[in-house]
């Protein structure tokens, strides 16, 4: 009987893409809100967090070496579209006296749920992406979500953009406590709020 083989694919050599860079899908308004990020991380207060398809390139230098271990390519849920302007369009800013994460989304026209309208869980995806990298940023330790909690308070639609800014509120032990908010880029209308519960992976 034979044995089955296995091919194990080599990493290519060139560097990852970075999703969370300007592409021609993104708005006036995404464009703006990033380019004011981006001036904001010139002293270093904020940082852009890059985000890659396969989740390893895009974690803490201290973690990258138990998920290598693993040896396995994990494609990325929220990067997990080829096309761009169709899904999850963000790019994300850390602050780490703040304990805080701001996210920049344009969502496309795959996360519509009713005509003209994101879909809830699409809206729950980023709000819970942007708490988890929170809370991997602030403790360096790889997350789990153990408890998510989200009141939507107005529709978002397609192609808007938003301002998901998230914080961590506590940590007790093992687990950390965050909270979060969907806003529109001019802070008058609260699209979502929301709070989160990680636990740290042994």
């Amino acid at each position: 009987m034979l044995e089955p083989t296995y091919q194990v694919w080599p990493l290519p050599s060139e560097e990852p893409k970075d999703y969370a860079l300007p592409n021609s899908s993104w708005s006036e308004d995404m464009m703006d809100q990033f380019d004011k990020f981006m001036a904001m991380s010139q002293d270093g207060t904020w940082r852009r967090i890059p985000s890659h398809r396969h989740i390893k390139c895009s974690v803490p230098e201290s973690m990258r070496q138990k998920l290598e271990e693993n040896n396995r390519e994990i494609q990325y849920f929220c990067r997990n579209i080829d096309m761009e302007g169709l899904g999850f369009e963000y790019a994300m800013f850390f602050n780490q006296s703040q304990k805080r994460m701001v996210c920049i989304f344009q969502p496309g026209p795959l996360l519509e749920g009713h005509p003209g309208i994101v879909h809830g869980g699409s809206v729950a995806t980023i709000l819970d992406n942007t708490l988890a990298w929170c809370a991997i940023f602030d403790t360096c330790g790889m997350m789990v979500t153990a408890n998510l909690s989200v009141n939507y308070r107005s529709p978002i639609l397609p192609g808007s953009v938003v301002l998901v800014d998230g914080k961590v509120d506590r940590i007790e032990g093992r687990k950390t406590f965050l909270c979060a908010q969907v806003q529109s880029v001019d802070g008058q209308t609260l699209h979502a709020e929301g709070t989160g519960r990680k636990a740290t992976v042994v």
